[in-house]
């Protein structure tokens, strides 16, 4: 009778029904969360921490006792830091030129209103998409000495490298802080304007604050992918420039060195887990700032104070445009004439002894292995992000969802390199004895997917109110009714770009393939590696058309997705 009852004051404003909702998370819905979750769990452990652990086993445990006396070694030789100070100062200066570049453009093309803006938003995302060894096949077109821009000589140096840098992760920037741009409340500004503040005065006290956490995330994402970057540094690099991540392609292919090989994959992973932190928390910065109030309207004509970024913008697309352009023109010509030759040898193998299939089969193998990929990356991705954009009330179950959407970011951290090459020392005995299969490819393709499709899906699933779900639980609705009820309308369109942008992905992956594709089963990124690895005009001839095919097929996949307009690039 004198049962003492609970009252609010036990809890926080707003949080009496916490120790409910907790036990919530812990049966039912929750539980079933967590069963699904071991599915993509089982799956990073089988195929990501297996092989890297591998690798790193080999490199620190030579004779099965922990030996880091070659540590100091490998840290102290000449080739070493000079490929450490390489990755660190063309990664920063990729980044801020990136930055100089990418800020007018984001203005022009997401504050502006002018005829073709459409069209120049997709120019400029273009290049993000593109795989990266054709990338580097561009710009080695565009200055090597039979190139448009081959009398700068450039080609050989630096300098292409750092070009192919800005051009490739110009998006990031563009979309990133032109997506928070376009929803920044217009009335801040226009304040400052009214009290005598000149257009420059507006935008460093008024302007730039509001974009910090945008311009922060941008900005680390793009030292990362600079970091990172694997096809075009080993295309415009060669032997003289090199970055971590190529290091440890060489350390592993041609020195045999895992000691050295680990030492560097390790480092890499210290790094980018240092980045995707402040990332994580620059993009917690950005949700917690963004206006919710929709600007897109307010969109203005071009102004007289306007021309400067309109100026830098027209530069930018056509620092896009050259590199394609010239790759296309290269392509049809040989011997000084226009000709579809390069195209026709590409559809027989016996044009060349570096082909032993035709590229037509070549890229039958990646469109058939990118499906596979897709399929492996959407599906498990669907997953982890519906698990993860879950806010238990209990802190130690937040610490946990947190820890799942982190370990699925891991693959970013670690070299496709130390990934492929791990896959074939640990996948090497039954029953996992998967060496000669084809699916390694599509799995490995996978794994590099797999976070882009989490970090596009999560965000919208956490946008969605929770009471949606609860309301239709509370009309009788089982927990995956409720969820599909509130989530499944608003997925439909982010689950086709988290698709598209995983194709291509998979289409462009390099760094792993190269090690797993079978010699009778190459895809086109490996057939375009082993052609401009050769001398003769005949070769660059025809990795220069294997590329424009490429392209062309990425490109169309990502013309479909840009139509979906769904801003997923720079959410990680």
């Amino acid at each position: 009778m004198n049962t003492p009852t609970p009252t609010p004051t036990a809890t926080r404003p707003g949080r009496t029904a916490a120790p409910g909702r907790r036990a919530a998370y812990l049966s039912g819905s929750g539980v079933a969360l967590g069963l699904a979750a071991l599915v993509p769990l089982a799956f990073l452990a089988v195929f990501f921490l297996l092989p890297v652990g591998g690798m790193l086993a080999r490199g620190f445990l030579p004779e099965g006792r922990l030996d880091l006396s070659g540590v100091p070694e490998v840290l102290g030789r000449a080739r070493t830091l000079r490929v450490l100070w390489f990755t660190l100062w063309s990664s920063l200066a990729g980044t801020l030129l990136t930055l100089v570049l990418g800020l007018p453009v984001a203005f022009a093309l997401y504050r502006l209103r002018f005829p073709g803006r459409g069209l120049l938003r997709a120019v400029v995302v273009m290049p993000f998409v593109l795989p990266t060894v054709v990338v580097g096949v561009m710009f080695r077109s565009l200055l090597s000495s039979g190139g448009p821009l081959g009398s700068l000589g450039w080609d050989g140096t630096w300098v292409p490298i750092l070009l192919a840098f800005v051009f490739f992760n110009l998006a990031v920037v563009v979309r990133t802080v032109g997506g928070m741009w376009e929803g920044l409340d217009r009335r801040a500004e226009e304040s400052a304007a009214a009290l005598g503040a000149d257009p420059w005065q507006v935008w460093r006290t008024v302007t730039l604050p509001a974009l910090a956490p945008a311009v922060v995330s941008a900005a680390t994402l793009v030292f990362l992918f600079c970091s990172t970057a694997f096809g075009v540094v080993l295309t415009l690099g060669g032997l003289r420039y090199g970055t971590v991540e190529t290091e440890i392609y060489l350390l592993t292919t041609q020195f045999l060195d895992l000691q050295g090989a680990a030492v560097l994959s390790v480092l890499q992973l210290a790094a980018v887990v240092l980045m995707l932190t402040l990332a994580a928390r620059a993009r917690r910065s950005t949700e917690s700032t963004r206006p919710r109030v929709g600007a897109r309207a307010a969109a203005r004509g071009p102004r007289r104070h306007d021309i400067p970024a309109l100026a830098v913008t027209a530069l930018a697309v056509g620092f896009v445009l050259l590199p394609v352009g010239s790759l296309v023109v290269r392509s049809l010509r040989r011997g000084g004439a226009w000709t579809l030759e390069n195209y026709r040898a590409l559809t027989d193998p016996d044009s060349t002894p570096v082909l032993r299939v035709s590229v037509v089969e070549a890229v039958e193998n990646s469109l058939r292995t990118a499906v596979d990929a897709t399929v492996i990356a959407m599906v498990l991705g669907l997953i982890v992000a519906v698990v993860v954009s879950r806010r238990p009330r209990a802190a130690g179950w937040r610490r946990v969802v947190a820890g799942l959407d982190g370990a699925f970011m891991l693959p970013l951290g670690i070299s496709a390199v130390t990934v492929g090459f791990g896959f074939l020392i640990t996948l090497d005995r039954p029953p996992l004895d998967l060496r000669t299969s084809p699916v390694l490819v599509p799995v490995a393709q996978a794994m590099v997917a797999l976070p882009l499709v989490v970090r596009t899906l999560t965000p919208v699933l956490r946008s969605i109110d929770p009471r949606q779900r609860e309301a239709a639980a509370a009309l009788g609705a089982p927990p995956w009714r409720a969820a599909w009820t509130a989530e499944g309308p608003v997925l439909a369109r982010p689950v086709l770009a988290a698709t598209g942008f995983a194709f291509a992905v998979s289409l462009g992956e390099f760094g792993a393939t190269a090690f797993l594709a079978r010699p009778d089963r190459p895809t086109v990124p490996v057939v375009i590696y082993q052609l401009i690895s050769r001398p003769g005009a005949e070769h660059l001839g025809m990795a220069l058309a294997a590329s424009v095919v490429l392209a062309v097929v990425t490109v169309t996949v990502m013309a479909v997705v840009e139509r979906l307009r769904v801003g997923s690039v720079g959410t990680f």
